[in-house]
C-alpha cells in the first residue's frame, strides 16, 4: 500500500454539500489532508484527477454476498462501478447463527438457496460452516476470506429462529424459554459488531409455506427489540410486501409501528414506499403510515428501489414462478436435470395444469400475466435458435396459449435458456422524493443473489445516468450523498461515506461524462458445486478512473487490480452486553 496524493479533482464529499476543487492526501488506509495545491511528498504516489469527480466510495446497501463471496471473492462487477462497501445479512437470510441439528442446518441453507436463487451445491461445497454463533461466523469470515470491498453485516431473524427451534421454526411461535435463547443469540451478534437484526415479513417458499419469521408472534419481536434497545447504534431491518405479491405490507407496518412505539430503535422498513408505477395504488396509504410512525417518534427509514425489479425466468434456479403463485411451472425448476425438465415441458397433462395456473393462480402483476413484457432474446437463448421477440408475439405466431408458447421456446432454445422481463415503469417523481428525504435507504439492489438475473451489479449508476445526466432531476451531489454519507449515517458506519480527514480512504475518481450502465452479458465462471462451471450475468465497468478501498486500488486504468483490502466494518459503538432481562 503506497501513500497517495490525488491532485486537481472536483471533490463531492458525500454530505450533500456543493462540490469544490481540491486535493486529497492519503496515508495508509486513511484520508489525512484535504486542501488546495497540496505539495507532493517524497515517496507519495501522484494521481491526476483533472476533469474528474473525487467522491466517497459507493455503499451497496442491500446485498446477498453472504454465500457467494466464499466462491466468488472478486465481487465482480462492483469494483469497476465504484462500490467500496457491501451490506450483507439482509432479509433475515444469514449464514449464522447455526443449529447443532444437521437437518435444521440443511434446511437453513435451502432457505437461503431458494430465496436468493443460488444453487444449493456451492453452499455445501465451498462454505465451511465452521461456526454456530454469529461471532464465530464473523471470525471465520475474517480469517478465511479476503474481499475487494468492506463488509458490514446484519444477523438474520430467520437464522436465529432456525438455530433455536430447528424445523419447528416453520410451524409455531416460540416459547418463553426459546425467546430467551434467541435474545442471547442476538446479544452475541450485536456485542461482536453486527449492524443489527434483519427480519422478513414478505416471503413464502417453493411449497407456499410462510417464511419462519412470519410465524413469529409479537412477544418474540418484543424480546428481540429489548436486546436491540441496549445497543443504540444498532438498526432493525424489516422487509415487507407492498404491492409485490400478497399486499400484507400495510398490516405488517401497522403491527411493527405498534411494537416499535416508545423505543429508540432505528428501523429500515424496506419496500414501505412503492416506487414502481403499477404499485401506485398503495403509495398514499403507505406514505401516511410512515408519516404517522415519524410523528410517533419512531426513527423509521423507508428502504426504496430506484430501479425496477429484475425479472429473469429460468428453469435452472429461479424463485419467480413460486413468488408469482405459479407452483406448476415451479415443478420444472425443481426437476433434476435437463432431461427431466424437458419431459415435463412436453407432457400434455402438465401443460394443461400450467395453462390453468397462469390463467387462474398467478398474480396480475406477475410476468406470466404480462406476456408482452417477456422478452425472448438472443442473450437468453442457450443455443441461439430463436426466434427473438416477445412471448406475446411468439404465442400469436404459433396460435398457442402463452404458457405453451414459452414451453415451446425453451424446448427449442434449450432448457438452460432464460426469458427476460422488460422493466416495469418507475414512478420517477417518487424516486426523487425518496432521494431527497433525509431518512431513506436507497441503492437497494439484491446484488450477489439471483446470479442469472443480475440484481444489483451496476444499478447504482442509474442515480448518475438517469436521474442526474438524463432527467436532470437531482444534482450530482444529491446522487453521491444517496449512495455514500446518507447510508453510512443510517448504518452508524462513521468512518466511511465522506471525503473527510480521518475517514477511511474509500474513494472513487470518475469522469462523469464517461459513466454508463452497460447491459448484461454472460460470463462462464461460476462453480456449480458438482465439478462444473455455469454462467452468471455481469456488466462492463462504468468505468471508474480509480476505486480505492482502505487506501488500496481495487480498480485502476480500466481494469481490476486483484487487490482485496476490504475490512469487516462495525457500527460506531459496540456496547458491552448486559445480562438478558428475565421475562
Amino acid at each position: 500500500m503506497a501513500d497517495m496524493l490525488i491532485k486537481n479533482g472536483t471533490i463531492i464529499d458525500g454530505t450533500g454539500a456543493d462540490r469544490k476543487s481540491g486535493d486529497v492526501r492519503i496515508q495508509g488506509d486513511r484520508i489525512v489532508e484535504i486542501g488546495q495545491d497540496l505539495a507532493p511528498r517524497d515517496g507519495e504516489e501522484l494521481f491526476d484527477a483533472t476533469g474528474c469527480i473525487v467522491a466517497p466510495g459507493f455503499i451497496e446497501a442491500h446485498t446477498h454476498y453472504d454465500a457467494t463471496m466464499w466462491w466468488q471473492a472478486d465481487l465482480d462487477p462492483l469494483p469497476g462501478i465504484g462500490a467500496t462497501t457491501i451490506i450483507t445479512g439482509n432479509c433475515g437470510f444469514t449464514a449464522a447463527p447455526m443449529s447443532d441439528d444437521k437437518d435444521a442446518q440443511l434446511e437453513m441453507v435451502k432457505i437461503f438457496s431458494f430465496f436468493e436463487d443460488i444453487p444449493l451445491e456451492p453452499f455445501l461445497k465451498h462454505v465451511p460452516w465452521d461456526w454456530r454463533t454469529w461471532s464465530e461466523y464473523k471470525a471465520s469470515v475474517k480469517e478465511k476470506i479476503r474481499l475487494p470491498l468492506n463488509n458490514a453485516a446484519y444477523v438474520g431473524h430467520i437464522a436465529i429462529r432456525m438455530a433455536t427451534m430447528g424445523l419447528d421454526a416453520w410451524k409455531r411461535p416460540a416459547t418463553a424459554e426459546e425467546r430467551k435463547v434467541m435474545a442471547s443469540m442476538l446479544d452475541d451478534a450485536l456485542a461482536n459488531g453486527a449492524l443489527g437484526l434483519s427480519t422478513n415479513l414478505l416471503d413464502h417458499d417453493g411449497e407456499n409455506r410462510p417464511i419462519p419469521t412470519l410465524v413469529a408472534d409479537d412477544a418474540e419481536f418484543s424480546a428481540l427489540f429489548d436486546v436491540l434497545d441496549r445497543y443504540p447504534n444498532s438498526t432493525f431491518q424489516c422487509i415487507i410486501d407492498v404491492a409485490l405479491m400478497r399486499d400484507t405490507g400495510p398490516a405488517q407496518t401497522d403491527r411493527m409501528a405498534k411494537l416499535l412505539k416508545g423505543r429508540n430503535l432505528r428501523t429500515q422498513l424496506t419496500g414501505a414506499i412503492p416506487t414502481v408505477a403499477y404499485q401506485k395504488y398503495l403509495l398514499q396509504p403507505m406514505r401516511e403510515r410512515v408519516e404517522q410512525m415519524r410523528k410517533d417518534g419512531i426513527d423509521v427509514w423507508p428502504g426504496y428501489a430506484h430501479v425496477p425489479l429484475t425479472g429473469q425466468l429460468s428453469l435452472y434456479k429461479s424463485l419467480i414462478f413460486a413468488q408469482s403463485n405459479d407452483y406448476v411451472w415451479h415443478e420444472v425448476v425443481l426437476a433434476d436435470g435437463a432431461e427431466a425438465k424437458e419431459k415435463l415441458l412436453r407432457d400434455p397433462e402438465w401443460r394443461a395444469r400450467a395453462r390453468e395456473s397462469w390463467d387462474t393462480q398467478c398474480y396480475p402483476q406477475s410476468p406470466m400475466n404480462n406476456p408482452g413484457m417477456l422478452l425472448l432474446t438472443k442473450l437468453g437463448s442457450d443455443n441461439g435458435a430463436g426466434p427473438f421477440c416477445t412471448l406475446l408475439e411468439y404465442a400469436e405466431e404459433l396460435g398457442l396459449h402463452r404458457s405453451d408458447a414459452m414451453a415451446e421456446w425453451l424446448l427449442r432454445n434449450g432448457v438452460l435458456s432464460t426469458v427476460r422481463m422488460a422493466p416495469f415503469d418507475m414512478d420517477d417523481e417518487v424516486v426523487v422524493d425518496m432521494i431527497r428525504d433525509p431518512k431513506t435507504v436507497g441503492n437497494i439492489t439484491d446484488s450477489g443473489a439471483h446470479l442469472q438475473m443480475l440484481c444489483g451489479g451496476g444499478e447504482n449508476l442509474v442515480y448518475l445516468t438517469k436521474y442526474v445526466r438524463d432527467q436532470k432531476a437531482i444534482s450530482l451531489e444529491e446522487a453521491v450523498h444517496s449512495m455514500t454519507g446518507k447510508l453510512a449515517n443510517h448504518f452508524h458506519l462513521t468512518d466511511i461515506g465522506e471525503v473527510k480527514t480521518g475517514k477511511r480512504a474509500d474513494l472513487v475518481v470518475f469522469d462523469f461524462a464517461e459513466i454508463e450502465q452497460h447491459d448484461m452479458e454472460k460470463v462462464y465462471d461460476v462453480t456449480d458445486g458438482k465439478g462444473g462451471i455455469t454462467w452468471r450475468y455481469t456488466r462492463k465497468p462504468a468505468p471508474m478512473k480509480l476505486t480505492l478501498v482502505n487506501g488500496e486500488a481495487t480498480f485502476r486504468n480500466g481494469a481490476y487490480t486483484g487487490a482485496k483490502p476490504g475490512a469487516f466494518l462495525e457500527p460506531a459503538a459496540v456496547l458491552e452486553p448486559t445480562a438478558i432481562a428475565a421475562e
